[in-house]
C-alpha cells in the first residue's frame, strides 16, 4: 500500500548514499539535522524528541545503532527489536527524512561523513560528552540538547514488562 503523495516517507540508506544526499540538500540551502540512538522499542518519548529535533532544520537524519553496537552498549539482552525493523519504523515517521545504521560503538564516523548543520542529543547529555560535537562546531554548526519527555523511556517500558511477567499478569 502506498502512502498518499503529500505524505513524505523517510528512507533507510547506506552511509555513502546518505552522504551524497546530504551534500546535495545542503548545496540547495537546506539545513541538515542529525541525531542518533538505539531506538529500541519505539515509544512516545522517541516521537517527541524526534519532532523537536526535526523542527531545528529542514531535514532530519537519524543514525541508528546496529544490533551489535546495541549489545555492546546495553548488554546481551538488547536490542529487543532487530536493527532493520528499528530503522524502518523510524523512517516511517513523518518527522524523519533519512535513517542510516552504524556498526561502530559511537556515531563519530557517521557524523564526520554527514557533517550536519545541527547535532541533537537529549538533555541528559553534557556538551563535553556529545559524540561529534567537535566536528559540527568546527564546521560552523551547532549542538542542541533537547529536553526529554518525562517518564517515557525504553528502560521504563522494559522494567514494566518484566515486573508484570514476574507477577504473572
Amino acid at each position: 500500500m502506498r502512502c498518499p503523495e503529500e505524505r513524505r516517507v523517510g528512507r533507510v540508506m547506506r552511509r555513502q548514499e546518505l552522504v551524497e544526499v546530504c551534500e546535495a540538500e545542503r548545496a540547495s540551502g537546506r539545513k541538515v539535522v542529525f541525531t542518533n540512538g538505539c531506538f529500541d522499542i519505539l515509544h512516545r518519548g522517541h516521537a517527541y524528541y524526534l519532532e523537536k529535533a526535526r523542527a531545528l532544520g529542514d531535514l532530519l537524519v537519524v543514525g541508528v545503532n546496529s544490533d551489535r553496537s546495541v549489545r555492546e552498549l546495553k548488554g546481551e539482552s538488547r536490542p529487543i527489536v532487530p536493527e532493520d525493523d528499528r530503522a524502518h519504523l523510524l523512517a516511517a515517521l513523518a518527522c524523519v527524512d533519512y535513517v542510516c545504521l552504524f556498526d561502530e560503538a559511537t556515531p563519530y564516523e557517521l557524523i564526520e561523513a554527514v557533517r550536519p548543520d545541527v547535532l541533537v542529543k537529549g538533555a541528559g547529555y553534557r556538551r563535553d560528552t556529545i559524540v561529534g560535537a567537535d566536528i559540527v562546531e568546527e564546521s560552523g554548526g551547532r549542538v542542541v540538547a533537547i529536553e526529554e519527555l518525562p517518564g517515557r523511556s525504553t528502560r521504563s517500558i522494559i522494567e514494566r514488562i518484566a515486573g508484570r511477567a514476574r507477577r504473572g499478569s
